[in-house]
């Protein structure tokens, strides 16, 4: 059995989830999954600490063999957010290095893709179908938590179809 962690960065909250993947299947089952809440009142250096440190404990507590990480994507109207937002995905990096985890990066779109059928779904779109994939009562909440599902199931499902 594999664990998979499916990460969507922020500098505010980080979604996140983790799957397993069991031998012989080709269809990730959640085990966990939450947001990391980063108290956005502290100046980047503390939440840039504090994110590095629950990844740690997350890293700890699952052993995964990899983390799956969202792309930065960066819009040319807001430069400064991906600059920020690469802050953040560098704490993710080095904790899955130190933890000697490996990992990969998805584009959101591709993950829409696979999810949905559609490239640019919406947040609420990625929600209902997180929640009808994984047979949740209810959409996960906030959006950053389907994110996080979507990354990792996505990955899962490729890895299941590499080993066929």
């Amino acid at each position: 059995m594999q664990r998979i962690v499916g990460i969507d960065p922020g500098l505010r909250v980080t979604g996140w989830a983790v799957v397993s993947l069991a031998d012989g299947t080709i269809e990730p089952q959640l085990v966990e999954a939450g947001v990391f809440r980063l108290d956005a009142g502290q100046p980047i250096e503390h939440r840039l600490e504090q994110l590095f440190d629950d990844l740690e404990a997350l890293i700890d507590q699952h052993e995964p063999a990899i983390m799956v990480v969202e792309k930065l994507y960066a819009h040319y109207r807001h430069p400064r957010t991906a600059i920020l937002m690469a802050h953040a995905r560098g704490v993710i990096l080095l904790a899955a290095q130190r933890k000697d985890v490996a990992v990969e990066h998805i584009p959101s779109t591709a993950v829409k893709k696979a999810l949905t059928g559609h490239g640019h779904a919406s947040k609420e779109q990625m929600q209902h179908a997180v929640a009808s994939q994984c047979g949740l009562r209810e959409p996960p909440s906030p959006p950053d938590v389907a994110d996080a599902i979507a990354i990792a199931l996505t990955h899962g499902r490729r890895v299941a179809v590499d080993r066929l």
